[in-house]
């Protein structure tokens, strides 16, 4: 049975990979944001628009997800500040010491993220 205790070094531990995982997307969202503003968009015939709306469409839908991780990271930098780090959300029982340290900004254990799996299939129909 693995120890479920978090200790004050694994919780730093996971706070460094999240400060470095959010450093590490601002830099994406700003040197993408640089690229595409690089890009001329204007004008051309059928084709270049086209493919500009592609262009386009492909640095939203990245941004977009980005963004997504960002907030997930900032809801776990809020948890650890709280005392609330570690506990899942759909069992309230603590969230495996490996994923932590797998993905630091989990929400749910794995137990956790099969009960949200198994709903997700129930009312998908």
């Amino acid at each position: 049975m693995q120890q479920h205790k978090l200790t004050a070094t694994i919780i730093e531990e996971c706070k460094n990979k999240l400060l470095q995982a959010k450093q590490d997307i601002l830099n994406r969202v700003r040197s993408a944001k640089m690229e595409f503003e690089s890009l001329d968009l204007r004008g051309g015939d059928e084709a270049d628009q086209t493919m500009n709306l592609l262009a386009e469409n492909e640095f939203l839908t990245s941004q977009h997800r980005l963004k997504e991780q960002l907030l997930e990271i900032e809801y776990a930098l809020a948890r650890i500040q709280q005392g609330r780090y570690g506990v899942c959300e759909e069992t309230e029982e603590h969230i495996e010491i490996e994923r932590l340290k797998a993905v630091p900004w989990t929400r749910v254990s794995i137990e956790g993220a099969e009960i949200r799996e198994a709903m997700k299939r129930k009312y998908a129909r």
